[in-house]
């Protein structure tokens, strides 16, 4: 087999697996859910390694934003919201 029909059978497996997870959701509907959630994760991700990368700059080596309590983390919210926007 080639590395074009192991591609294209891996993008038809792909995609029947999509199928599959949306059900009956329309197709669209799942496009935006999905976008939704990736952007969320984009966002939620620069937030932690912004946070990181200024704490370490300022010595603690150890601090990961992402272990730290809620309450903790409310602390430098506006700040934060401020600074990055979000």
């Amino acid at each position: 087999m080639s590395k074009e029909q192991e591609r294209d059978e891996l993008h038809r497996a792909i995609w029947q697996i999509a199928n599959d997870l949306r059900g009956s959701v329309d197709g669209w509907d799942f496009k935006s859910y999905v976008l939704g959630m990736l952007f969320y994760r984009f966002i939620s991700e620069n937030l932690v390694s912004h946070i990181n990368n200024a704490e370490r700059e300022t010595g603690s080596t150890n601090f990961d934003y992402a272990k730290i309590t809620d309450a903790e983390a409310e602390f430098g919210r506006t700040d934060t919201v401020h600074e990055k926007g979000f």
